[in-house]
């Protein structure tokens, strides 16, 4: 029987449920149990492919082209599992499946109401998952605070699914604030009382808190803690502040968090304990890394954090195999000039392009990618860049000085970047890019095929809706540009590359979606090998 992990938060937001229900997940699977990964958003939009980033940060995209919410990245990075359609449930989603239903009269008639349509259908989006994945354990975060109007059909969806399987296949897992109050000295238990007895009066009394703190939360605090929720004190887990994200799974292990959740759901994991020794390993090597390496990003989302978490976090993992930690200068591409970038790149050793919609900031980037193309300095583009490094080198040395996208200049007579055919008709832009998984032919004795390990055919995830327009294949190879992989039927071109240069790659695709902390995607390694130029140090065999 399935085992259903439920993670809610309370208190404020950004408290880490994404985190902790990843790290317990990582823990489960080195276990040797099947785990799979859930993200429920209360808001009403499909999916977060149409939101701006500064409103919700990157947009992860899985294999099979569902644009999802970026804490599936860390599910797909913490845990190593590939998540899917059935891992990114919204409120937009649900409605719209439930009045698609009524509009056919599956309902026959019924008034549609929240209870019980609405619930059962996220409760069926829940189930689904084990369907489908054969999992022993599904963990599914609730987005949102407990509290919020958006999140209450989530809660009482999760509320039945106890009656639904049973007591004894359901934990609910509460994430809450004990904060420090550093003008009086003390910590402070009250917003955690409120945050259960607000969960309470949903129905939902939780089996386990995770308190998220400053500081290590005493014995008394924790007592205290147990007798306002109704919670044992030894499933009360601290989550303290902590200098590597890799550091949390092991507090949790030594905790005994995994352990106390086998035993609350009487699960047999094939493994008594979770074997967690090359995580130590990557931890060790994360906090000990003896070089540096300067990395200039230019973007057009910089001031946001969480927008280009999987760019920086595969950055990160490369430099892990390169004993080298990753030093990212963040520069809004609206801001450079051609009388700014040699101060820009000053001392940087690499320069990376990623990806973005819309015509802000491209000559920005476009002016970085000639100074790197001009310079040597290693270069790594991606979708948005790709597309950029191409205008860039029809410009500059095809000497098609009106060289353009049409997403920028609709009526450039030189469209080095055009619309796919097969989208020019399209009216909405939600879910009309190529998305998820493609292949890619590489061509032999390129510096992107040893970069892949010399493989003939490799898959990668896509998010665009622009190509390179095939018309100016021929002169671009004339002038130097390889097009080191493209589509197995030769009418996509997937990467270009400059072999004079020491670096100089841009794929059309999205290479930091499989990139993972002890497992580096291919075009980053490569990159940060040459931006380095130091030797691979393995730590993680």
């Amino acid at each position: 029987m399935t085992k259903y992990i439920f993670v809610t938060g309370g208190v404020v937001s950004s408290l880490g449920k994404g985190i902790t229900a990843s790290c317990l997940g990582r823990l489960l699977k080195n276990r040797g149990l099947k785990v799979t990964m859930q993200k429920f958003d209360p808001y009403i939009n499909i999916d977060p492919g149409t939101m701006n980033p500064y409103q919700h940060g990157e947009v992860y995209v899985t294999d099979d082209g569902t644009e999802a919410d970026l804490d599936l990245g860390h599910y797909e990075r913490i845990v190593d599992v590939r998540t899917s359609k059935y891992s990114n449930v919204t409120t937009g989603k649900i409605y719209k499946e439930v009045l698609e239903k009524e509009r056919r009269g599956d309902y026959h008639g019924a008034t549609v109401q929240v209870i019980p349509h609405i619930t059962d259908m996220i409760k069926q989006k829940i189930m689904r998952a084990a369907l489908t994945t054969d999992s022993d354990v599904i963990i599914s975060e609730i987005g949102g605070t407990v509290g919020d109007i958006e999140s209450t059909p989530f809660m009482e969806a999760i509320r039945q699914m106890r009656r639904e399987v049973g007591d004894e296949n359901v934990m609910y897992i509460h994430c809450t604030l004990v904060p420090y109050l550093h003008a009086a000295h003390e910590m402070k238990t009250k917003p955690t009382q409120h945050s259960v007895s607000e969960l309470r009066s949903l129905g939902i009394q939780p089996n386990m808190l995770v308190i998220r703190a400053e500081k290590p939360v005493d014995q008394e605090h924790k007592d205290k803690i147990s007798t306002f929720t109704d919670v044992p004190v030894d499933r009360i887990i601290e989550s303290i502040d902590v200098p590597s994200i890799f550091d949390l799974p092991l507090a949790f292990q030594k905790q005994g968090m995994d352990q106390k959740v086998c035993d609350f759901l009487h699960l047999k994991s094939p493994k008594p304990k979770a074997d967690m020794e090359s995580w130590k390993r990557l931890d060790e090597r994360a906090k000990n890394l003896k070089h540096t390496t300067k990395i200039t990003l230019v973007g057009k989302y910089v001031e946001l954090e969480d927008a280009y978490i999987s760019v920086t976090d595969a950055l990160q993992h490369a430099g892990y195999l390169y004993n080298s930690k990753i030093e990212v200068n963040k520069v809004q591409a609206e801001d450079i000039t051609e009388d700014n970038i040699a101060d820009i790149m000053e001392g940087s050793d690499g320069l990376i392009v990623p990806g973005g919609f819309g015509t802000r900031g491209l000559e920005g980037m476009i002016t970085a990618i000639k100074y790197a193309r001009e310079n040597d300095i290693p270069f790594l583009g991606v979708c948005l860049g790709m597309q950029m490094a191409s205008v860039e080198f029809a410009r500059d040395v095809l000497g098609l000085k009106d060289a353009n996208t049409t997403e920028a200049d609709p009526h450039t007579k030189n469209n080095v970047i055009d619309i796919m055919a097969d989208k020019r008709d399209e009216n909405n832009i939600g879910g009309t890019l190529r998305l998820g998984l493609y292949p890619a032919t590489l061509k032999k004795g390129t510096k992107t095929a040893k970069a892949y390990d010399n493989q003939d055919v490799i898959q990668e995830r896509h998010r665009h809706r622009f190509e390179f327009n095939n018309k100016y294949r021929e002169a671009f190879e004339k002038a130097g540009m390889v097009f080191s992989g493209v589509s197995p039927d030769n009418r996509l071109v997937e990467i270009i590359e400059l072999p004079k240069n020491k670096f100089f790659i841009a794929a059309q695709y999205h290479p930091e979606f499989l990139s993972r902390p002890q497992r580096p995607e291919g075009l980053y390694k490569a990159f940060i090998g040459a931006a380095s130029g130091l030797p691979e140090e393995q730590f993680y065999k």
